[in-house]
């Protein structure tokens, strides 16, 4: 794979990252349960961290940086600040938040598809690790506050 196909990779990655950590800070400021907005703002910090670590591998790579995230990212958000205002809960809240997961895993499978280069790849294989472990979490949490 090129150069400039391993960048559009990352850069998507990036851009799925952002997203994940804006969306799980807004997460914590409408979670009702403490321990909700802890597991928020601590999945928050990771995804800004993989965002780090992922533009480091683009400025290795001489690639240009930009700090933002998807449109759909900014459209979803929007639309979980709706449903809070509306008297949606902490379940309705884990329910969005599991579809922006859901975006998340589906980016890192699409990456781990790509044959990238081996340091790049165990960086990618490592961070979708933890974004699968945090999708079944937040799957089991939301299927929790069912109950």
């Amino acid at each position: 794979m090129n150069t400039s196909n391993v960048g559009d990779v990352l850069r998507e990655l990036v851009k799925t990252n952002r997203d994940g950590e804006k969306g799980y800070s807004d997460a914590a400021e409408h979670a009702k349960s403490a321990d909700l907005k802890a597991f928020f703002r601590q999945q928050g910090s990771e995804r800004a961290r993989f965002a780090t670590q992922l533009e480091a591998e683009l400025r290795r790579l001489g690639e240009e940086v930009k700090k933002e995230g998807h449109v759909s990212g900014a459209l979803h958000r929007a639309w979980i600040d709706v449903k809070q205002t509306l008297g949606g809960g902490d379940h309705a809240l884990l329910e969005s938040v599991e579809q922006g997961e859901d975006a998340a895993k589906e980016s890192y499978q699409k990456a781990l598809q790509g044959g990238l280069p081996e340091n790049v790849l165990v960086l990618i294989r490592e961070q979708a690790q933890a974004v699968f472990v945090a999708h079944d979490q937040v799957k089991s949490l939301r299927d929790s506050k069912a109950a």
